[in-house]
């Protein structure tokens, strides 16, 4: 018998199921990302602190859920990736970036990103201050949020 790795990881829990939020709609799967997105970074976070206790890590959870808050960003499919939370128009990759990116820093702080053209749009104290500075870049009109190529387009 092997021995358990120490510290331990936490637990998991249990997590939407995604191929069936799919199944459902973009509508469905966006939901069902959101909830993925924080519970996961909830167990990153709670695993940090097992194994590294005291180590700081960006702030991503209190980012999802002010982002989670705000409505036009509720309606796009969220994702990280390097840390970066990005809101995207399409549930499959590839994604159809929306607004900004914002990156959560280790200092707690969190800096705003366009992609295109590409720039740096500062550094904000707060995730609702950095939230609000990416809703100001969507488009007027709120883009809607399509499947990817292989999910369907409406509830089954």
């Amino acid at each position: 018998m092997l021995p358990e790795p120490y510290p331990p990881y936490p637990p998991k829990s249990a997590r939407p199921d995604m191929a069936e939020a799919r199944k459902r709609g973009p509508a469905a799967a966006v939901d069902a990302c959101w909830e993925n997105l924080l519970l996961h970074w909830h167990w990153r976070h709670a695993a940090n602190e097992a194994l590294r206790p005291g180590r700081p890590v960006p702030p991503l959870i209190p980012l999802v859920t002010a982002a989670a808050a705000e409505p036009r960003l509720r309606r796009l499919y969220p994702y990280t990736s390097h840390y970066f939370l990005r809101f995207s128009s399409t549930t499959h990759y590839p994604y159809a970036n929306q607004g900004g990116m914002i990156e959560p820093l280790i200092n707690g702080n969190f800096r705003v990103h366009r992609r295109d053209p590409h720039a740096d749009l500062g550094e904000f104290t707060t995730a609702e201050e950095a939230v609000a500075r990416v809703v100001r870049l969507l488009p007027d009109t709120d883009p809607e949020v399509t499947a990817g190529r292989d999910e369907p387009t409406s509830g089954a």
